[in-house]
């Protein structure tokens, strides 16, 4: 990043420079657009330039400018409970949850939505909650693996088929897996072995649990199936 910083300040002088370059709209308003942020405000100390009025400036077509200030208000159910949060438009709804929510089991591994430890469900289905904005999931059902047990403590059946089949090491990406196992299995993907490693490979664990997982997916669908 310090790299990218000055090279960029060697190429730009003013907001405006930046927001005329070709890509640029695009590419802030994605979730990747966290990182070229970061980069665009560490340039812009830098070169002495006062990134609070950023948001205050025209956009090359004359609209108006990403308020990186502002405030918006959601309102959601996390694991059952009624939420709302007020929250910049850029954060993350992992970062929310982990820092605001008091909720941490879904991990920060890549950030990039390339391992799965951050795993959700919105609204039933699977979501990296490292690309996903708060702002995504106003009016949503949030459920993150702290909201799979009964609320007498019992165990959902995957996550006391994990512990069954051992189906872990480190325990950094369980979360993350069990989470993705249970849409799995009701997605209707947990029918053998093979479909559960595909349906499943987007949750990566780098002990190698792997065997131990799929026999646990399979054994949670199993009971799933026995109970319907």
């Amino acid at each position: 990043m310090r790299a990218a910083r000055r090279c960029t300040a060697s190429r730009i002088d003013s907001w405006e420079t930046v927001r005329k370059q070709e890509g640029y709209r695009p590419l802030i308003s994605t979730p990747y657009g966290l990182y070229t942020s970061r980069v665009i405000v560490e340039t812009g100390k830098e070169l002495g330039m006062d990134d609070a009025t950023f948001g205050e400036q025209s956009g090359p077509n004359g609209d108006a400018g990403l308020h990186w200030s502002s405030s918006v208000t959601v309102a959601m159910r996390v694991n059952g409970q009624p939420r709302a949060a007020t929250v910049n438009p850029r954060v993350t709804l992992l970062d929310w949850l982990r820092e605001e929510s008091g909720l941490s089991g879904a991990k920060k591994g890549c950030n990039e939505g390339a391992c799965g430890t951050c795993t959700v469900l919105v609204d039933g289905k699977r979501m990296n909650s490292c690309l996903t904005l708060v702002v995504q999931c106003d009016g949503c059902e949030v459920t993150t693996v702290e909201g799979l047990a009964a609320s007498d403590g019992t165990l959902h059946p995957v996550q006391q088929a994990f512990i069954e089949h051992d189906a872990f090491q480190c325990g950094y990406c369980t979360p993350g897996q069990i989470v993705s196992a249970v849409a799995c299995i009701a997605e209707g993907h947990a029918t053998d072995e093979a479909s559960v490693r595909e349906w499943m490979s987007g949750n990566l664990c780098r002990c190698s649990c792997y065997p131990q997982i799929t026999a646990a997916v399979l054994d949670a669908a199993g009971a799933a199936g026995d109970e319907r």
